[in-house]
């Protein structure tokens, strides 16, 4: 069985519903993105950090995979399927895909601001000042802030390494360091990219390039993957 590695990002979130960075300019429903998601936001004001993500969990609850996460999912069928994701929502995880390392934390999780390897699943979509750990420190979102390390990075570039197919889809490669997996990925491997907007990587060998948001071209996408690599 082929090992499919995906990269996937804010785009095909997007498709749900849920909106991204980029999209709204850095200002998210009158948050500045510099105040709610870096190590010194937390610092100024956590109560502001932790309502902005309660109204995020509170949106993404409502949330429902679109094709894009389902064909994905269906393709464990036919491929050994491993998803990197630069989104901290769980629509992968509900359109039923099993293997997935979320680069950037997962929204429905907290953490110890004592010891970041205490983390705890949120039920529901609240975390309030006052919520602690077992050692008695406050928690807080278990997300990767700009300007913090991205601690799953080495299993993801693992992943690239091993990958007898890479697909790229909902993101323009401009996030880095996931927009570096790229460059893990043997130059023999075929590389599928879906996405409105085609990143600068018409250098790159094997490289097939589908202009279209995620779900419409992973429809393609499916068809030409169980055509040329599903025997």
């Amino acid at each position: 069985m082929k090992h499919l590695v995906v990269l996937s990002g804010s785009g095909i979130s997007a498709e749900s519903g849920l909106k991204t960075f980029r999209e709204t300019g850095g200002l998210w429903e009158g948050y500045d993105v510099m105040e709610v998601a870096t190590p010194e936001g937390w610092a100024n004001n956590p109560a502001r950090v932790l309502e902005f993500y309660n109204q995020r969990r509170k949106q993404a609850l409502t949330a429902k995979p679109n094709d894009a996460h389902v064909i994905l999912a269906e393709l464990e069928k036919y491929f050994k399927v491993t998803i990197i994701t630069q989104n901290v929502d769980n629509l992968h995880e509900k359109a039923g895909s099993t293997k997935i390392i979320h680069l950037h934390g997962e929204l429905f999780k907290s953490r110890s601001t004592k010891d970041e390897n205490l983390v705890y699943d949120i039920k529901g979509w609240e975390l309030n000042i006052g919520d602690l750990c077992e050692k008695g420190s406050q928690l807080r979102p278990n997300v990767v802030w700009f300007g913090e390390m991205v601690p799953m990075m080495e299993v993801a570039v693992q992943e690239a390494f091993t990958a007898d197919i890479f697909l790229v889809v909902g993101t323009s490669l401009i996030v880095y360091p996931a927009a570096g997996l790229v460059d893990y990925v043997d130059s023999n491997v075929p590389k599928y990219i879906v996405d409105p907007n085609m990143p600068e990587l018409s250098f790159k060998p094997n490289l097939f390039l589908i202009e279209e948001k995620a779900s419409t071209g992973m429809r393609k996408v499916k068809k030409i993957l169980l055509e040329k690599y599903h025997s």
